[in-house]
């Protein structure tokens, strides 16, 4: 046991430096192959030549658009003062529609963005939104400090992998996507890349953290294998979804190869569940083995089982809710239309949210056992050398 326990501080330190030089030279080479597939011109989809959009405040209504019962019916025409850009400083009309998607009910202080369009001749000014960055900033930090004071040291790592996450769907997935790769293996490389980095921060280099990444990749390809299965059991491509009129003129621009687009996006919004799941089966074990290391592989790989039990009812119940949610709109209009249930059962887009949803959902039931075994055989296998150690 003090065998063990004893570690000369050099070789720490020597350890440490290590680790130190591996994770810069990591890091290196990560910022040079982002900066190498971002490396590229864009083809522009829309003219915006002499259209910006800048921040500005209005300072007078000139002219309402409420009548005597308070319902707003046309264009509102605003008084704004432009608070950046060229023109900034300037305090130019402008107009404001009372749609819900583009402009918005403007009074005196209030600041919103405003398109700016400029000719020649003449500068046009409109109000196309609400200025609510620095509200979603707000919200935003308001997260991060929930996620900071719930799980103070741990909860920064879950922090900084959140930003990895987003960082990797930006500026990995998506340019290699637009450059005409096959969407579902940047899917999957991009949850390889996402996995072992998050998964990294939260349990550092150990046998959990290996199992952990092994099963959400795992499962996170399974979930991909079977919606592709699903979709070509039902007859359904990716060239169903409703977006499917712009995603054809966005190919026709790009050479996206928007049919993966479906179960690229299956695997991206199984991953984090995959993920919790292989953390949660793993970090149970882990302790279990910790606690009682003379434990063999049979009866950690069910410990873990009982555990992923549990976590399966309440995560596949997640998945499932979140895909509803998504689709709010889709069983809106399903309820108030009264469709005939043959109709309803067959129609794309009521097929899609059932693949996507039960694909998913299977990722995180089979991630279950795959993590329980890869644990059980780690720690199993070393069970009998730890209770030598312990007498």
């Amino acid at each position: 046991m003090v065998k063990r326990l004893m570690k000369p501080s050099v070789l720490s330190k020597s350890n440490l430096f290590l680790r130190f030089c591996i994770a810069l030279a990591v890091v290196l080479a990560f910022g040079a192959v982002i900066r190498k597939i971002n490396d590229f011109s864009k083809t522009p989809l829309q003219t915006t030549d002499g259209r910006t959009f800048v921040k500005a405040a209005v300072v007078e209504i000139v002219k309402d658009n409420a009548d005597e019962t308070g319902n707003r019916n046309g264009y509102q025409t605003v008084m704004l003062e432009i608070l950046e850009g060229a023109h900034k400083g300037e305090k130019l009309e402008a107009s404001s529609s009372s749609s819900y998607l583009y402009g918005t009910v403007c009074q005196v202080g209030m600041k919103v963005i405003a398109i700016l369009s400029e000719s020649p001749n003449e500068v046009y000014l409109s109000v196309y939104s609400f200025y609510r960055t620095q509200v979603l900033y707000v919200i935003i930090l308001l997260f991060f400090l929930s996620i900071y004071l719930v799980g103070r040291k741990q909860g920064l790592r879950a922090i900084a992998g959140l930003v990895f996450t987003c960082f990797c769907i930006w500026y990995l997935f998506l340019p290699l996507v637009y450059q005409g790769y096959s969407p579902v293996w940047c899917a999957v490389f991009t949850c390889i890349v996402t996995t072992a980095v998050t998964i990294y921060f939260i349990g550092g280099i150990s046998a959990k953290t290996v199992c952990a990444i092994l099963g959400t990749v795992s499962g996170v390809c399974i979930s991909g294998f079977l919606s592709l299965l699903f979709c070509r059991m039902a007859r359904i491509s990716g060239m169903n979804v409703s977006e499917i009129e712009s995603l054809i003129y966005v190919r026709q621009e790009t050479g996206i190869q928007i049919g993966e687009l479906l179960h690229a996006g299956i695997l991206i919004a199984a991953l984090g569940a995959v993920m919790d799941v292989s953390m949660s089966v793993a970090s149970t074990v882990w302790e279990i083995h910790e606690q009682n290391p003379v434990l063999g592989a049979m009866v950690l790989f069910k410990s873990g089982m009982n555990v992923g039990r549990d976590v399966i009812g309440t995560m596949s119940n997640t998945l499932i809710l979140a895909f509803a949610g998504g689709s709010i709109n889709t069983l809106i209009f399903l309820y108030a239309y009264d469709y005939d249930y043959q109709q309803m059962m067959n129609m794309y887009s009521v097929g899609i949210e059932i693949i996507q949803g039960i694909a998913s959902s299977m990722g995180v039931i089979l991630a279950v056992p795959l993590v329980s075994a890869g644990m059980a055989f780690f720690c199993g296998r070393n069970s009998r050398k730890d209770s030598h150690d312990y007498t």
